[in-house]
């Protein structure tokens, strides 16, 4: 993950801990420690990815789009980073040259699988608990099954 990662979470963060209010991007920098125009590059970003809704005008400001507990860690990748993928032949869209031949191709597209469903159970809200607050164990069942069921 890079920094802007971090960065654009903490960000999610912050809104999360504040519901139903609007926020401008100088409150968002001063509250985080971040740097004004790197907040307003993340907030522009995070809106365009459906995370964050921004209204324009004297009371506009951000916020986020839906409760953090119904946003997943593998959203906030995807929108900060693009989607997850260990390797070429991990992205939906990628294809290696070496793929006719490749031993260990399938073995690592189960491993990204994995990965990103266990993304997919982690909710904004537990990225943001408080230390020592419990966080509800994600299901990995199902992806755990999945890599079980898959052809070797």
């Amino acid at each position: 993950m890079s920094k802007l990662t971090d960065y654009g979470t903490l960000i999610l963060a912050y809104l999360g801990g504040r519901p139903g209010e609007i926020h401008s991007t100088a409150e968002v920098a001063e509250s985080t420690g971040l740097a004004a125009t790197t907040v307003s590059k993340l907030l522009k970003r995070l809106t365009r990815a459906g995370l964050v809704t921004s209204a324009r005008g004297a009371q506009g400001g951000y916020e986020l789009a839906r409760p953090a507990d119904e946003i997943s860690a593998a959203e906030v990748l995807d929108a900060l980073e693009g989607p997850v993928a260990l390797t070429a032949c991990s992205q939906a869209e990628g294809l290696c040259d070496l793929e006719a031949i490749c031993l260990v191709g399938d073995a690592w597209q189960r491993v990204n699988l994995v990965i990103r469903r266990a993304l997919e159970e982690i909710s904004l809200a537990q990225l943001t608990a408080s230390p020592g607050s419990p966080m509800a164990k994600p299901d990995f069942s199902a992806a755990l099954n999945a890599r079980d069921s898959a052809p070797n």
